[in-house]
């Protein structure tokens, strides 16, 4: 077994089975038994089951029956279409399935040598930023000879059942698998990323460039091993109800395919339009489909070639697969749960992004600086009082993909805890050379917020420009201890790392080298009026910013007098009577050339507003003015974690 796998209950499946098969007896698991409590977290739930093993359901039970289809089962009593929707993405990606089923042929019965079942199986899901193999045994619950839970089209076939079971395992009971997301499941399924879209407030049903867009990103999606699932939300209607075109409502429809239909050249007249932008969906329950354009035996199917449907796998009975428009599917689905499953190879055709992982939790505790849980960005008081993480963006630009997780929280339903908490995150573009812990927003820029929401899982895109970041997860309310994980995607490393410490270390050496007592922040926004360096009149910038013996230097502004440099540095200073020097220059091929500069004794009793200081040449304060404006923003403290 990998390493990397950690064993659910530190089960050992292989010692498990052997024991069992020396002893002549078939498995029964004491960590999940087959009682009450296995199934209810709640009472008053309870009904009246029996539990089976395959054996006494069927004559020859199988764990596969020809392989694995997005067709094989079916939601039983639960309400768990979430999951089953899930089960549905699944099936289409065998080398996926086959790591949540590992060495499925090992596992599968033998009609001939029945000698070697024991009655136990293993699954595996990505829990936590790991892998995690549960065990169970083969005692399924029924109802008068019948699962009542998931279950197979083929009666012979438990895949899907005991898959099901080592889920409820991990949930601590069936009845926690009760309404859910299946989003949730795919990443414990695959390890994906996941992404909640609302289709209403994104109004990708009314605006065409949107919906295009939307289509294009869902079949790279999909294209690339990724898993789409939607559903309608809709407060007026109860759950389950079914609306005029056949669609149930706060159900999950799992996506099985997408594509661009061509049309034929008597169909480009009528349609106006050279392609139709399809999806096909899948009704866990096998059974109620869509009744609108482009349902399985509507009249534009009569347009399109034998070739075409059968190239589209088009079946016309009610087996809960359709397909529709792309605009029809916008306008009728409110919410779209996207896994994406994020290409970390070096050895690929496709984009491949550079990946960090990072284990932290929200903790109270009533010192400030030692809290770790000070709610969204709201809470202006408490709000640094969270993880905080830093990163570096080191091209110009970067595309940067964000997923925070919390853990998951159904095992906590016995003690009436298990919902999700609503968390989110907040990006700050800080100073370049920051290495302590944020303790007041000054000069620093917020970027991004992800959206706030009580998933499991929250996600954000960002193109973010050149230069060093934290990054911030919350719980939207102060004071809720939990743990999560957060995923970091970039084209290049970023070096994602958490900030501990609130300032320098004391050692030793202080002693010997003398330690900072004061801490200095500067912005420099930008520059006006500079002389200019070239033939069209322009000039090519950087600042130059120097305190003791530390300098930080801006990136070269290209082609211009008035340049912005959005540029930020912290000192921490040792000697509080050297000045902080910001000098201009202009970048040439040969030599660099002095532009002129401003000094400043960044004292604690300092202006800190924004302000202009105008250049002057080399030496002091005194020194002659020369051409050019900058304007600053320096705020200093003798209290360390102040700023």
């Amino acid at each position: 077994m990998s390493s990397s796998v950690q064993l659910f209950r530190d089960q050992k499946y292989h010692e498990l089975k052997g024991q069992c098969l020396q002893q002549g007896r078939l498995f029964e698991d004491p960590e999940f038994p087959a009682l009450d409590e296995s199934l209810y977290y709640d009472s008053a739930a309870r009904g009246k089951v029996e539990w089976k093993r395959p054996k006494d359901l069927c004559e020859d039970p199988c764990l596969l029956v020809n392989g694995m289809s997005s067709h094989d089962f079916h939601q039983g009593k639960l309400g768990n279409c979430w999951f089953v929707a899930a089960c549905s993405c699944l099936a289409l990606r065998k080398s996926l399935w086959q790591q949540v089923i590992p060495d499925y042929n090992e596992q599968e019965w033998d009609p001939k040598n029945p000698g070697k079942y024991a009655g136990i199986f293993r699954f595996r899901f990505w829990r936590f930023g790991e892998w995690t193999e549960v065990v169970v045994d083969d005692l399924l619950p029924t109802e008068n000879g019948e699962l009542i839970y998931c279950r197979s089209n083929v009666r012979n076939e438990f895949w899907s059942a005991l898959l099901e079971k080592a889920y409820a395992k991990l949930a601590g009971s069936y009845q926690a698998l009760d309404g859910g997301c299946a989003a949730e499941a795919l990443v414990d399924f695959t390890g994906a990323v996941a992404e909640s879209l609302n289709l209403v407030e994104g109004k990708y049903g009314e605006v065409i460039s949107e919906q295009m867009k939307l289509f294009e990103d869902l079949m790279k999606v999909h294209k690339r091993g990724g898993f789409i699932s939607c559903s309608i939300l809709s407060p007026g209607r109860p759950s389950e109800a079914e609306t005029e075109m056949g669609l149930v409502v706060g159900h999950a429809y799992s996506v099985t395919a997408i594509r661009k239909l061509l049309l034929g050249e008597r169909l480009v007249f009528s349609f106006q339009a050279e392609k139709l932008f399809m999806i096909r969906l899948r009704n866990p329950w096998g059974r109620k489909e869509w009744h609108g354009a482009w349902s399985d035996s509507s009249e534009e199917w009569k347009k399109v070639s034998d070739s075409e449907r059968k190239n589209l796998g088009l079946t016309v009975k009610n087996d809960g697969e359709f397909w529709m428009t792309f605009e029809d599917w916008c306008k009728n689905f409110t919410d779209v749960d996207i896994c994406r499953t994020v290409n970390t190879s070096y050895f690929s055709l496709h984009k491949t992004w550079e990946k960090e992982m990072m284990c932290g939790a929200w903790a109270k505790h009533p010192e400030p600086l030692l809290n770790r849980s000070g709610g969204c960005f709201d809470n202006r008081e408490t709000f640094l009082q969270n993880p905080q993480y830093i990163f570096d963006v080191k091209k110009a630009e970067d595309k940067v993909l964000v997923s925070l997780q919390q853990e998951d929280r159904r095992k906590y339903k016995k003690e009436g805890k298990g919902d999700n908490i609503t968390i989110g995150f907040e990006i700050l573009k800080v100073e370049d050379n920051r290495r302590y812990r944020l303790h007041k927003l000054t000069v620093q820029e917020r970027v991004a917020t992800s959206p706030y929401s009580n998933t499991r899982s929250v996600f954000l895109r960002r193109t973010l420009q050149q230069g060093r970041y934290v990054l911030i997860p919350t719980t939207y309310i102060p004071g809720v201890p939990t743990k999560f994980i957060l995923r970091l995607y970039t084209d290049v490393p970023s070096k994602l790392r958490e900030l501990k410490a609130d300032r320098p270390k004391m050692t030793c050496w202080s002693l010997l080298c003398g330690y900072p007592r004061r801490v200095t922040q500067i912005k420099v926004h930008s520059a006006e009026g500079l002389q200019k360096q070239d033939r069209s009149g322009g000039a090519d910038p950087y600042v130059l910013i120097k305190c003791e013996k530390e300098s930080r230097r801006s990136p070269v502004q290209h082609d211009t007098t008035s340049p912005v440099f959005d540029t930020r540095v912290i000192f921490y200073r040792k000697d509080i009577d050297s000045p902080v020097t910001i000098q201009v220059w202009n970048s040439n091929l040969l030599s660099d050339q002095f532009l002129g500069q401003a000094v400043l004794a960044a004292s604690p009793g300092d202006p800190r507003e924004q302000q202009t200081l105008r250049l002057r040449g080399r030496g002091g304060r005194e020194a002659a003015e020369v051409p050019g404006h900058i304007t600053v923003k320096v705020l200093s403290s003798d209290d360390l974690a102040e700023l």
